[in-house]
């Protein structure tokens, strides 16, 4: 039986730069990359070397953990250049496109007259699989677990997020295509949950439980949602999809090709005209906002929402996880008596620190500066406010910088991801990187408990 969620604990972010609801699309990149810290802790094993002409959906290569975990070119073309950092780590593999792709093919089949093991298989071969990531711990799900559930969040509630029902608007087919093949790999349900009040595209879906869901950010955050209906114990394993690429799965059976295809949003105050643009994986970052952006301020592009993505550059590259590109100024202006309030009354803050509370509907330009220096942690309760799971933020974050296994996971580390304390990240007033400290965490719990 499906079940609504209703979120008070949270924290909307009103940021200038939403996205408009046009589409165009981006020229054609000379180079693509696909970076292996995408996907974490998957230590590649190189199947191509510098030279070699590849085809699109073509494997790259592949998890040295978990080998028949694959992952494939987005585009035809020439591999030009294998980077690697320190002790030979490889951050990056280069391809040179070509002017057309040509694919792989794979057979096209009906996902609901296949076996659970041959829809696997499938997804495996394809390089699809590497959409798939699990929960506890959230890295990339292993090839020979079976889910008690798998997740799909449906609604975005990060700042200036892409709107999942607009980009898939198109795409139903696709997207329920990809849910079927997902059914048969769990001994649980599918969840899928959708934008509370008023008609939803995704209310016919088939094979999935769909769930509403109201209130402030993160209630759009599938760890919270996972929490809500089906919470993690010891032990025990969720997969957690995003929404387009449960439509790129569907690609997969419907064509017979890797769809490496992504429809993302570049926003941000620094975006001329913040709008979606059609790309694809591995597009190179300097062909999405070439004539783009405004040029009164020294920017910051980020791979990923504000609260939660990478920094990058023009010469970066899109990330194989992301669907929003933001773009906000660098924080690097100083600001004469900072701390007060009535002197910066376009800073937004939490607390009364600002006067941004007076003017809840106002939207601001957020930059990078961190306004203070990191400090002790002190017991304001301001952590609990946006952390509407059954946890204690502060005291698990203090068991994760303490290394005590015993007391993470009597706090809750297996139901956390990074994302999850995004917004603390933001609000706390210790300028402690909350993120960090729990992907370390996580880390551990991986090497220590498995």
């Amino acid at each position: 039986m499906s079940k609504d969620i209703r979120i008070k604990q949270g924290l909307n972010l009103r940021f200038k730069g939403e996205a408009e609801t046009n589409v165009s699309t981006v020229s054609r990149s000379k180079v693509y990359a696909i970076q292996p810290a995408d996907f974490h802790l998957v230590t590649p094993k190189m199947v191509v070397k510098e030279g070699d002409e590849v085809q699109a959906g073509q494997v790259i290569f592949y998890s040295k953990a978990d080998e028949a975990v694959k992952f494939v070119s987005p585009v035809s073309g020439k591999i030009i250049e294998i980077e690697r950092g320190e002790k030979r780590v490889i951050l990056s593999v280069k391809i040179e496109a070509a002017s057309t792709d040509t694919f792989v093919e794979h057979s096209k089949k009906d996902p609901q007259n296949l076996s659970a093991p041959e829809v696997k298989e499938h997804l495996l071969n394809s390089g699809c699989w590497a959409f798939i990531k699990q929960r506890p711990y959230d890295v990339l799900a292993h090839s020979t677990d079976v889910p008690k559930a798998i997740f799909i969040s449906a609604y975005a509630t990060a700042p200036l997020a892409a709107d999942a029902e607009f980009v898939l608007q198109n795409r139903l087919e696709a997207f329920q295509t990809g849910i079927n093949a997902l059914a048969k790999l769990t001994s649980g349900s599918v969840h899928l949950s959708v934008k509370g009040k008023g008609k939803s595209i995704f209310t016919d879906v088939k094979n999935a439980k769909i769930h509403q869901v109201y209130g402030p950010h993160p209630a759009g955050n599938v760890g919270v949602q996972i929490a809500k209906i089906n919470p993690i114990n010891a032990g025990e394993r969720v997969w957690v999809v995003a929404p387009q690429d449960v439509a790129a799965m569907g690609d997969l059976f419907l064509t017979g090709k890797f769809n490496p295809n992504r429809t993302l949003a570049l926003v941000g105050s620094e975006v001329k005209e913040p709008q979606y643009y059609t790309t694809t994986i591995g597009a190179s970052m300097a062909d999405l906002v070439a004539g783009k952006l405004k040029d009164k301020h020294q920017n910051r592009i980020i791979n990923g929402d504000v609260l939660t993505g990478s920094k990058s550059s023009e010469n970066g590259f899109l990330g194989f996880y992301n669907q929003e590109v933001s773009v906000i100024p660098e924080g690097n202006e100083y600001r004469l008596f900072g701390w007060m309030p009535f002197m910066y009354p376009s800073v937004h803050s939490m607390s009364k620190t600002s006067l941004s509370f007076l003017t809840p509907k106002k939207k601001y330009t957020p930059t990078t500066n961190l306004n203070g220096e990191e400090r002790a942690l002190v017991v304001t309760g301001e952590m609990e406010k946006v952390m509407p799971m059954d946890i204690y933020p502060m005291q698990l974050l203090k068991a994760c910088l303490a290394n005590d296994i015993e007391k993470m996971e009597n706090l809750g580390i297996y139901e956390v991801a990074p994302e999850d304390f995004a917004l603390i990240d933001y609000i706390n007033t210790s300028k402690l990187e909350a993120q960090a400290i729990i992907r370390e965490a996580l880390d551990v719990m991986i090497k220590e408990v498995g």
